[in-house]
């Protein structure tokens, strides 16, 4: 790690008062340009495609604020508490599904809940990326990236924790465009291998 991963880390310790292990890559994900749209994604754009045509210039990541920062932990939290997990299979009859969860839902409801919500409370689209993943074993899995000048943040259905990207056990696979809500960027799959964790 560098001087200035090592000052970004010991700044956001200090910044959000959250206890520290190891050390962390606050640097965010490299994008290699543009993939296929997940199946899910088109489907939900051909019924929503408001939520699809949103076009942002390029921009820096958003400022991680103590503000900011509480938001994305309680609307992860909140979320998680309010939404029972159940499959498309269990609740639709069909193998994928994405739509604005009630009361239950699978993994991409979850985050299109939760970028809706940070969304309403005045973050930007092209730092909130739904991201499909590749969990240890095998599955898949999508989970919501939220970019900020401290690096990339997870926000999880499966815990309740907002981690960098580089402290989960995920392979990252791609993700939304963060110039165009309807379109998805490639991620270098290699995970990273620093070891550490910000809690």
């Amino acid at each position: 790690m560098n001087y200035s991963q090592t000052l970004k880390c010991a700044l956001l310790c200090a910044l959000f008062a959250l206890p520290f292990q190891g050390t962390a890559n606050a640097s965010n994900m490299t994008t290699l340009g543009l993939t296929s749209q997940p199946i899910g994604h088109y489907n939900f754009c051909r019924e929503n495609p408001a939520e699809c045509k949103v076009k942002s210039r390029k921009s820096e990541p958003m400022k991680l604020t103590r503000k900011a920062w509480k938001k994305l932990v309680a609307i992860n939290q909140s979320v998680n508490r309010a939404i029972e997990p159940l499959t498309d299979m269990e609740m639709y009859g069909v193998p994928e599904v994405w739509s604005y969860p009630q009361s239950a839902g699978d993994c991409e409801d979850y985050v299109l809940l939760k970028r809706h919500m940070l969304m309403k409370a005045g973050f930007r689209a092209s730092d909130l990326l739904i991201t499909v993943v590749k969990q240890p074993d095998g599955s898949g899995h999508a989970v919501l990236t939220v970019r900020s000048d401290m690096g990339d943040f997870i926000l999880d259905s499966m815990r309740t924790k907002v981690l960098l990207w580089s402290d989960t056990e995920y392979t990252f696979l791609k993700r939304q465009s963060s110039r165009h809500s309807g379109k998805w960027t490639k991620l270098k799959p290699s995970r990273p291998t620093t070891v550490g964790s910000i809690r």
